[in-house]
């Protein structure tokens, strides 16, 4: 026999006081820190307790009593349900002040090392449309919000293109505009969903694994190339190129034209064969003269304008005068290694996808930069004592891990080499600040400059310059 779960209350005057980590909001009752989606400090609620542990709750917002002073108009239709761009509601100078406060409490709570004064956040100067690449899915059953289930009206038209719904892998809610990408972007979109429904092609069925319209990407450059991947989920080459030459002829501007054929369970095209249908296999972005090519599997920055900003941080905190050996770690396609070779005697890039150190390379050869050495495979295994008796000890490295941070053996690595100066680029200040706890042993931070990469969300890079201690 199961357990009767315990009937959970509403709270009501409920008061937010402040933000909590992925983006929610919180409060307190009783001894509890309750954690609430879409809230600002300040809203008064009505608060259903949708969860309750020994150490924390969870609720949701189902009467605004009071909302907070703060609180602005969000400006997407699909605000709430879709799950991104969860900040929509707090202006803008907000995000970032809690965006700064989140890096401080990390570093305060988590790497309990000496630091400087941090550094005002560097603001995006596009708030919208900042985005380069989006990814949506095709779905024979689109996500219906409570409103129109409780509207007894039938939806006979049941497709969908456009974003999961958070936590639901089979669960996609239709967009209808993104704010995030230029418009083009929805322009493509809606009409690709538009044109299969006219010709009778079947969005994919998640659960089924079946149906001819599977997946969609977009990519859009700062320097206005576009890039689209069609992902067909049955081989069907007669409807494959139907659709593809209709999007040519009505998206002649699309610089890069490709499809795939994707058979598997799941939606990953990273070990797919990618057929380019017209136009060329890449785009480019540019920084400072620099051009960086991008194809399908590549991965760039998604917003390229504050990229720029980022990487000038990293630069200049690098301290570079042309004779310094520089090791950049995590290294990705090349695209900060190849930023400040100029100001390098030497760069050595590292990194786990072999697809994208080809990328750096290429990187290198298309702008002329021949003081760049790549190396691909794990982290661990490449970046070796004996790799840097080979190779020379660096003077300055660039780090710029995944979100889980580095692992111990890298960060041993690190304290032997002794390089001069680390820059330390990381888009999850907590394993930043575990990082630069394991770092205090022979490093002292020197500086700390948040940059906000993703306006109306809870994500922020910082970036981080240490010196080795005397």
């Amino acid at each position: 026999m199961s357990r009767k779960k315990k009937d959970l209350p509403t709270l009501e005057n409920f008061e937010i006081t402040g933000v909590a980590a992925e983006g929610k909001s919180l409060g307190r009752w009783n001894d509890l820190v309750v954690f609430v989606p879409y809230g600002a400090p300040g809203d008064i609620v009505d608060l259903r307790i949708t969860r309750k542990k020994h150490s924390f709750a969870e609720g949701q917002i189902v009467r605004m009593v009071t909302p907070a002073a703060q609180r602005v108009e969000p400006f997407c239709q699909h605000f709430g349900i879709c799950g991104g761009c969860k900040w929509q509601h707090l202006p803008y100078q907000s995000q970032l002040q809690y965006k700064q406060q989140q890096v401080v409490d990390a570093l305060e709570r988590i790497a309990k090392v000496p630091i400087p004064p941090i550094n005002p956040i560097f603001p995006s100067a596009q708030t919208r449309h900042y985005r380069n690449k989006l990814e949506f899915t095709f779905s024979n059953k689109c996500w219906l919000t409570t409103e129109q289930m409780s509207s007894g009206e039938v939806f006979d038209d049941r497709n969908a293109l456009g974003f999961h719904i958070p936590g639901s892998f089979d669960k996609v809610l239709d967009i209808k505009q993104c704010w995030l990408q230029p418009d083009v972007s929805n322009e493509i979109r809606l009409f690709i969903r538009q044109y299969a429904i006219h010709r009778g092609y079947t969005f994919y069925d998640i659960r089924n694994n079946q149906g001819l319209m599977r997946t969609l990407m977009v990519r859009t450059a700062s320097t206005g190339e576009i890039m689209l991947v069609v992902v067909f989920g049955e081989d069907n080459p007669a409807a494959i190129h139907d659709v593809m030459d209709a999007i040519a002829q009505q998206f002649p501007q699309i610089t890069c034209l490709m499809y795939v054929v994707n058979l598997k369970c799941n939606d990953s095209i990273a070990d797919q064969d990618i057929v380019l249908h017209s136009g060329r296999d890449y785009i480019e972005e540019e920084m400072e003269g620099l051009r960086f090519r991008v194809g399908p599997k590549s991965f760039y920055q998604t917003n390229s304008l504050q990229a720029y900003e980022l990487y000038k941080v990293a630069r200049r905190m690098a301290g570079l005068t042309g004779q310094q050996l520089v090791y950049d770690l995590y290294t990705g396609t090349g695209t900060i290694a190849n930023f400040v070779a100029r100001q390098a005697r030497q760069v050595i890039g590292i990194e786990y996808v072999p697809d994208a150190i080809e990328d750096a390379k290429l990187n290198s050869r298309v702008n002329g930069i021949d003081n760049t050495l790549f190396f691909a495979g794990d982290m661990r295994h490449v970046l070796t004592d004996e790799f840097v008796a080979q190779h020379g000890r660096p003077d300055v490295m660039i780090i710029d891990p995944p979100r889980a941070g580095m692992h111990p053996d890298v960060v041993g690595v690190i304290l032997g080499a002794l390089p001069q100066r680390i820059v330390y680029v990381s888009c999850n200040p907590a394993t930043q600040a575990r990082d630069l706890a394991m770092l205090d042993a022979r490093y002292m931070v020197t500086e700390i400059q948040p940059v906000d990469m993703f306006p109306h969300t809870h994500h922020v890079e910082n970036v981080v310059k240490l010196e080795l201690k005397s």
